[in-house]
């Protein structure tokens, strides 16, 4: 009889410490968040963060604004990996609108479509 009134005794005290504790963590003043001291999206001597902050600031017109879709091609770029830098020339100069095609490896195994 004594073992069980023991495992309530210590079952009792853990619930009492979980629940001051509890309390105590409420009564708390949450800390204040430090402001960052660089912006972690800006890139030491990258002109392309500060180019797309003006295209997102702008809103619907960066959609036709040539420098905006620049920025994009090249952020796509930049995140997709591709090797050839002139993927996105004609975006970046329309003059180039008939550049090299890059080549690229023949596709193996069977496509979508074939039967």
């Amino acid at each position: 009889m004594d073992s069980k009134l023991l495992v309530r005794a210590a079952a009792a005290a853990f619930v009492g410490v979980a629940v001051a504790m509890t309390l105590v963590q409420l009564r708390e003043e949450p800390a204040a968040r430090q402001a960052a001291a660089t912006d972690p999206l800006r890139a030491k001597g990258d002109p392309l963060a500060d180019q797309l902050r003006v295209c997102a600031e702008i809103g619907e017109a960066a959609l036709s604004a040539p420098e905006c879709r620049a920025a994009w091609a090249e952020k796509r770029r930049r995140f997709l990996g591709v090797a050839y830098p002139g993927a996105y020339a004609a975006l970046i100069d329309p003059s180039r609108q008939h550049a090299e095609e890059p080549v690229l490896p023949p596709a193996t195994g069977k496509q979508r479509g074939d039967d």
